[in-house]
């Protein structure tokens, strides 16, 4: 009876160990346009370094996901980094407090207003004096926002599958292996966007893409290239890539490379572009953007904490 009680006590004293949390989160409010979650490591001190993480294009959240595509990749890549005494904020983006007041304009935002809010978040954080670096990490088009705002305001940058081209050629390569009967039409769509107008779209195929209301977006957006801005940057640098991201090749990454010799450059084998590890085929890799309880690759941690180490 007393080795049961002994076996009971010790499972609950285990339990109760097991459940410790390995960091603190709390909410943040930056401005009445942005909010997130800070994770912070249990021993946080004035050493402590603070990741501050971008998402991806469109309606992505603090977490990596957007209405019917739940990865969890933002989440998990801060619980991990967290766990290893870094202090990580992922903000949601503008447009979420904009479609909770019913202000949200699509006409109206612009690239750049993204960039502000990068910078925003990073003064927030400054100012508290409280952390010893400050590292940008952007992932896919958050990694040109974090770029652009990074230089000049914080103490590393790292690009998480950041496009190594601009916006138009990356579209026009997806469309030419998707749908090469409208590269054609795309291409000179891009070209009267890259002069600074809008223009009818009467081609319903490419509604989505050339809507009118997203028209002004593009335009900001297109005037800038990645390896133009990565070259202006004087802080360290990581270009980080999977080997099966389906949507950001290696070429990428070893583009940005190029344009700044001294980044360092990590290709993990087998992550794809939500993060997560990928050993099976292409139907494999897609389910991975719908499934969030799978763990981002160990290989991302592991390179991002040897780069914050060597800051």
């Amino acid at each position: 009876m007393k080795k049961a009680t002994f076996i009971v006590l010790l499972a609950f004293v285990t339990n109760c160990f097991a459940q410790q949390p390995a960091f603190n989160k709390e909410e943040v409010t930056i401005n009445t346009l942005l909010k997130g979650s800070l994770y912070i490591p249990l021993n946080q001190s004035n050493k402590t370094n603070l990741v501050i993480l971008i998402a991806g294009s469109g309606p992505t959240d603090r977490d990596g996901n957007q209405k019917g595509m739940s990865n969890n990749s933002l989440k998990k890549l801060s619980e991990e980094l967290a766990k290893k005494d870094n202090a990580v904020f992922s903000y949601d983006k503008r447009i979420f407090a904009q479609m909770a007041a019913g202000t949200l304009n699509e006409a109206s935002l612009s690239f750049d207003d993204f960039i502000k809010d990068a910078k925003d978040v990073i003064a927030y954080f400054k100012n508290q004096k409280k952390y010893n670096k400050i590292i940008i990490a952007g992932h896919s088009e958050g990694a040109l926002i974090g770029l652009v705002a990074a230089n000049g305001n914080a103490d590393a940058y790292i690009s998480l599958a950041g496009a190594g081209r601009p916006i138009d050629e990356v579209l026009l390569e997806q469309i030419g292996k998707q749908a090469p009967f409208l590269k054609e039409e795309v291409q000179k769509n891009l070209e009267i966007l890259k002069s600074g107008k809008t223009f009818e779209n009467k081609n319903q195929m490419l509604a989505a893409l050339f809507r009118e209301s997203v028209q002004p977006y593009m335009i900001s957006w297109i005037k800038y290239n990645p390896q133009n801005e990565i070259k202006k940057i004087q802080i360290p640098v990581l270009i980080i890539n999977g080997d099966k991201d389906l949507q950001v090749a290696v070429a990428d990454a070893q583009a940005l490379k190029q344009a700044k010799p001294e980044a360092k450059l990590e290709i993990i084998t087998n992550m794809n572009h939500v993060l997560k590890e990928i050993k099976g085929d292409e139907a494999e890799n897609k389910a991975s953007y719908t499934n969030p309880d799978l763990p981002v690759t160990e290989g991302l941690t592991t390179a991002i904490n040897l780069f914050i180490k060597s800051l």
